[in-house]
């Protein structure tokens, strides 16, 4: 468990990597640096409570993490579906 102050599971029980359920992925490794964050900020509020995105970064995002428990608390679960090492993959739902 994560110390970000949000719920954080750890990676999926079967370790394969795919989330079982058909989610819109954002894929932050593209996007510029500076303004990662605002992006996935912007996606999560566009989403209703019971939806989620599939979140693919090139590291663990734990800054990111923070940040969220910051401006969202117990709105979002966060499940880790990959953890490393080439990339980490994030299921993150909104409550």
């Amino acid at each position: 468990m994560t110390n970000t102050g949000l719920n954080v599971t750890e990676v999926h029980a079967c370790h394969c990597g795919d989330a079982h359920e058909d989610l819109p992925e954002l894929d932050v490794r593209a996007i510029p640096h500076r303004v990662r964050h605002g992006a996935v900020f912007g996606a999560l509020e566009s989403l209703n409570p019971g939806e989620a995105i599939a979140l693919v970064a090139p590291h663990d995002p734990k800054p990111l993490l923070a940040q969220l428990a910051e401006r969202m608390g117990d709105r979002i679960t966060v499940t880790y579906l990959q953890a490393g090492p080439e990339s980490w993959r994030l299921r993150l739902a909104v409550h």
